[in-house]
């Protein structure tokens, strides 16, 4: 029993570090990269009630990159500009951004939310993220494709 469990912890190791001897990131799993967005979710009761899709040219996209994030948004029905600049953390399945600048209309926002957490539902090529209300309960998401 004693073997297999130091092959065990091993095999998990052996998966971590490459063979230059660094520990790498499983590529798979990581948010670090460009991310465009396919939908938004609006929930009630935590299920899906409705599935909003772009419409009219509206494009969103996120960068991730070593703690930093950046998006920008392009809607064609708005005359504002939307972008915001900060950093990111995950913990424990939860994707907290904390914006330190932003376009004015998102200043605004920013002016009274300084930190966003979201829910965090990854997969290799497609992430969620996903807002709860002050009681837990999921009601606004987001869904996006991995671009690069």
């Amino acid at each position: 029993m004693k073997a297999l469990l130091m092959f065990s912890c091993y095999l998990m190791v052996a998966t971590l570090v490459s063979g230059d001897g660094r520990i790498t990131i499983d590529e798979k799993i990581s948010l670090e990269g460009v991310w465009e967005l396919q939908n938004q979710q609006m929930y009630e009761d935590g299920n899906v009630s409705e599935i909003m899709e772009n419409e009219n040219g509206y494009r969103q996209i996120k960068m991730y990159s070593k703690g930093k994030v950046m998006w920008t948004r392009n809607d064609p029905s708005d005359t504002n500009e939307w972008f915001g600049y900060g950093t990111y953390t995950i913990k424990n399945g939860m994707l907290e951004e904390r914006l330190e600048y932003a376009s004015g209309p998102m200043m605004k926002v920013v002016d009274t939310t300084q930190v966003f957490r979201f829910e965090l539902i990854m997969e290799k090529k497609a992430y969620q993220q996903i807002q709860l209300d002050d009681d837990g309960k999921r009601f606004h998401g987001e869904s996006y494709t991995r671009v690069e």
